[in-house]
């Protein structure tokens, strides 16, 4: 059996930029497990399992080692994966069914539009030795969920931080996302994502950060649509808009490569 299989960058026009997802069209339901071993074997930040179902479509995302709740980048994927491949007419929304709940996504000319929760954030503590492991002292700890927000006071900060790894490993913890407003004319923060923790050292591009980060700079900013840059070694810019529990997040995405997944 052969199964279709894409690798995309999405966040970005550019291949070979923005953040890199693969995308798996499965025909039936297919056991984590396995779904597992097929994202270990990409090796990717993230790999996408697009299967139909009544009213959508199912979608599952996986690390190289854990399967994970939500994910912006890979979601954009699958669905320019959907649009491109003419499974789905470019002028139909599409909806996934996910552990996260329902996911609309629409066309928006150039850009694809992803409708995510919002998440708040409240002001928290770092455990011991992550300050040290970032190696720079935020201005302000949030904590959302199992993440950590920090606030630094200068984007130059957030584009130095070089953290160890493994010194973060050895607490316990699950995602940590350092940002900063930007200094530059047509964006309004930056931001970097770093999760060992799942085997991620750091995000390219991150999607699920932002249902984070958009509510967190719209109430600092007094606005509700927002210019964000992911300023990791690939980069990646995306457009939010902030309604109520909601965070709309615009990005575009190309097609690097397709193949088949032998099974």
């Amino acid at each position: 059996m052969k199964l279709p299989i894409y690798q995309v960058d999405a966040f970005t026009d550019e291949p070979l930029t923005g953040n890199p997802a693969a995308v798996v069209l499965l025909e039936t339901p297919a056991e984590a497990g396995w779904m597992c071993s097929v994202a270990a074997e990409m090796n990717l930040s993230e790999t996408a399992f697009v299967c139909p179902q009544e009213g959508g479509f199912n979608l599952r995302w996986f690390t190289p080692k854990v399967e994970v709740e939500l994910c912006g980048h890979a979601t954009l994927a699958s669905a320019h994966v959907l649009w491109e491949s003419g499974i789905v007419p470019e002028d139909h929304e599409i909806l996934f069914l996910a552990r996260s709940g329902r996911l609309p996504i629409r066309k928006e000319g150039e850009f694809i539009q992803m409708d995510f929760p919002a998440a708040g954030v409240t002001t928290g503590t770092l455990p011991e030795g992550v300050q040290p492991a970032i190696g720079a002292q935020p201005s302000f700890i949030g904590v959302s969920g199992e993440k950590w927000l920090l606030e630094f006071a200068d984007e130059s900060i957030v584009r130095s931080l070089a953290p160890d790894f493994a010194a973060l490993r050895s607490i316990k913890g699950r995602g940590l996302i350092a940002t900063s407003r930007s200094g530059r004319q047509g964006v309004d923060f930056v931001s970097r994502y770093f999760a060992p923790w799942i085997g991620i050292d750091e995000d390219p591009v991150t999607g699920s950060a932002h249902t984070i980060l958009g509510p967190y700079w719209a109430a600092k900013l007094g606005k509700s649509e927002l210019v964000a840059q992911q300023v990791s070694s690939r980069g990646g810019t995306l457009r939010l808009q902030v309604s109520g529990n909601r965070v709309l997040i615009a990005g575009r995405a190309v097609t690097v490569f397709r193949g088949e997944l032998f099974v």
